[in-house]
């Protein structure tokens, strides 16, 4: 038996440890994240998966699934007011004050956006002694000022605990730079991160988002804007965060960059045989060429015209048995044209 499938039998898919586990998918995914249940990395490369030694060890925690269930339960502002026995503005407040933290969010149908909180943790806000003083009465001054001037840190603390669950479950320091960039504004990791080789490597990291809607829709709008920075002070620790983590991934090892392509015409020259000599062409005897005949002085003239003693006399001129007869030229002319056929 191979060592991956040795691996695939020791540990099991999400889908699956979510039904031995006896979770629904949303409340498995939240289990992972608060850390209630483990998991390691695919060695395939298919993801996270769950080992059977950590199933075992769930199922055998007292209480379960009833105590498990209970660990990842969420409640809206209205069952969590109810919980806390406060009213649903009190709660409200409290939820923009920053003193509960919201774990999940949702929009429904009427594009509202609805916070989800841990009911353990409102029951432990509200058995803790400290806080019997915002459960009742009137609120601080200074909160109600607050308050007033728009203060709302639900977004800013979601995204502060989202960014913890990431984390936990990011071990290549690739991939926790990655992280802390998924919460930030593109231009924002632009002016961090110039490489451009080394912006693609991060988004190879990047941690993927439940989906909101459909792409471009306004439920996906609203979505991105709470998934992304807004407070400057915000922005400026993020960033800080972002240059350090890149510090550290950059010592790991350097951002992959495409290799130097040889161009086509070198590589061939680099692989071709030398050349092979052609063996030479026996020489062929071409067309005799026609003695040149010495060019005529030109005549030396005047205004009248030629001189008379230049101008050639009947002596002077060739006879009729010097010219080539008829017979003769016919055939130069077949010889010329044979060599040519010979030599084309």
């Amino acid at each position: 038996m191979s060592g991956n499938t040795m691996t695939q039998s020791a540990t099991s898919s999400l889908s699956r440890a979510a039904r031995e586990l006896e979770l629904r998918r949303g409340e498995f995914d939240l289990a992972l994240h608060l850390g209630c249940v483990r998991t390691v990395p695919d060695e395939g490369g298919g993801g996270r998966r769950v080992a059977r030694t950590e199933i075992d060890r769930v199922r055998s925690e007292d209480g379960f699934p009833e105590s498990l269930r209970e660990r990842v339960k969420v409640v809206g502002t209205t069952e969590g007011a109810a919980l806390m026995e406060v009213t649903t503005a009190r709660f409200t407040r409290l939820a923009r004050l920053g003193l509960v933290v919201p774990v999940k969010f949702y929009l429904n149908r009427y594009r509202a956006l609805v916070w989800l909180y841990l009911a353990e943790e409102l029951r432990q806000f509200t058995a803790d002694k400290d806080n019997a003083l915002m459960l009742s009465g009137r609120t601080p001054e200074g909160l109600r000022d607050q308050l007033e001037a728009g203060l709302d840190l639900r977004p800013r603390n979601w995204r502060g605990r989202h960014m913890g669950f990431l984390l936990r479950q990011a071990e290549d320091p690739w991939a926790r730079a990655a992280v802390v960039a998924s919460l930030l504004d593109p231009v924002q990791v632009a002016e961090i991160v110039s490489d451009p080789y080394e912006r693609a490597y991060l988004n190879r990291f990047r941690p993927e988002h439940a989906p909101h809607g459909a792409p471009d829709s306004p439920a996906a709008h609203l979505a991105s804007r709470i998934m992304t920075a807004e407070d400057p002070d915000e922005i400026r620790w993020l960033r800080a965060d972002l240059g350090q983590a890149l510090a550290e991934a950059r010592e790991l090892r350097a951002a992959p960059r495409p290799t130097a392509k040889v161009p086509p015409s070198v590589a061939v020259s680099l692989v071709a045989s030398p050349p092979v000599a052609s063996p030479p062409v026996a020489s062929r005897p071409g067309p005799t060429a026609p003695e040149e005949r010495p060019a005529a002085e030109e005549p030396l003239t005047t205004e009248e015209g030629p001189a008379t003693e230049d101008r050639p006399t009947t002596e002077d001129r060739p006879r009729t048995e010097d010219r080539p007869t008829t017979e003769e030229s016919e055939r130069s002319r077949r010889l010329l044209g044979w060599l040519r056929r010979r030599n084309p």
